[in-house]
Parts: structure tokens; sequence; C-alpha cells
């Protein structure tokens, strides 16, 4: 698993970061044969890099993850041609509970989001009205008008936040809220327990 190589911005350099990795992989298992032991799988791989690894020959599985959920790291890379189409699916629903002259404040903080790839972004608005989120601190974000027609939400307005990594976001929160048929219009159909919550070993 590269690790670094996910979120490398320019799909060459997560390509020739890749190649690097795959020539050793079957260096090593080569080795690996030669001395006598079999060697029936080759694991690895990660979102940002899969549609490599999957080329290459090499790999007879893939561990991308972040796929599932997706996250706003991972959108600020370039995509891939041949990659899937991969969406947003993981969001922290956030409140406005309070406006003051010139930035609103939400009570999503760090404690609803990691933020040791960049902050959470504002889904769903069009470029526009973007709003930009700016850490508050544990328990509170910032809102900003972005766009050249954004304005500030009004005290109790519902808003999404797509966060800056996925994995350690969802390792916050007890339970998921699975929704089908989008987030304006769509219904929950079950809640999911995060059974591995806190499970750091």
């Amino acid at each position: 698993y590269q690790g670094r190589a996910q979120h490398l911005r320019a799909a060459d350099e997560r390509r020739e970061a890749i190649t690097a990795a795959v020539r050793a992989a079957d260096h090593t298992r080569a080795l690996i044969v030669d001395a006598g032991l079999a060697v029936p799988l080759v694991t690895g791989s990660g979102t940002g890099t899969l549609v490599h690894e999957a080329a290459s020959g090499v790999y007879g599985e893939l561990q991308a993850g972040s796929f599932l959920f997706m996250d706003a790291d991972y959108a600020r890379n370039e995509r891939e041609p041949a990659q899937p189409p991969f969406e947003q699916a993981l969001f922290v629903k956030t409140q406005v509970i309070s406006v003051c002259e010139g930035h609103a404040v939400c009570d999503a903080g760090h404690k609803s989001h990691a933020i040791d790839s960049g902050l959470p972004t504002v889904a769903m608005l069009p470029p526009e009205r973007a709003l930009r989120y700016a850490n508050g601190g544990d328990e509170h974000g910032m809102l900003y008008p972005d766009g050249p027609k954004a304005r500030l939400p009004a005290l109790g307005r519902m808003l999404w936040l797509v966060p800056g990594h996925c994995d350690p976001t969802v390792n916050l929160h007890d339970f998921l809220i699975g929704v089908r048929g989008g987030l304006a219009m769509g219904v929950v159909e079950r809640i999911i327990r995060v059974n591995a919550r806190g499970a750091l070993t």
C-alpha cells in the first residue's frame, strides 16, 4: 500500500509512484518464489491509485477503501481518465447556530470530522453561492461567503460538510445514517453502527 501516493495531486505523479511500487512488489514476489515459497496472492492498492495496480498484472486483490465514502482531500486529486466515477457518500450534518457580521457559526467543530487532511468543504451549494468553512475549534466551525453571490446562511439552516479525511471521520462517530436517494430528498434506509469505533489496535 503506497499511502503517500494516494494524494499526489497530479495523475502522472501517482502513475510514476505506482510504477516503482509495482516493480518492487514484482521483484519481491520473484525472490520469494525463487526461495521455494509460493506466492498465491499479491494484495494492496488504494483509492487514488487503484487503476494502476489493477492494470499492472501483479496485484491479485485490490484493497482500496476510501472509494466507499470519498472525501474533500481525494476530491482535490486530478482524476485518472480510467478511474471509476466515485462520488461523495459521507457527509457531516451541521446547523447554523449563530450569524454575525461577516460570518456564521455552525455546530460542527473538529470533534465531528478529522482535520489531518484539511478542513471540510460545504456541500451541495453552486459555486457562485459557495461557503468556506474555517476552523472554529473543537465544537464550532465558521462559515464565510466564498462565491460572488454567496450570502451568510440563516440561523438554524442545516448544511452538509464533506470531511477532509473520511476514515478518521468515521472513527469519531458511533453511528452512520444510511440514506438512499440523495441528501435533499432521500429516505433514511438504515442506521449503521460503527462497531470498530475507537478500535485503534
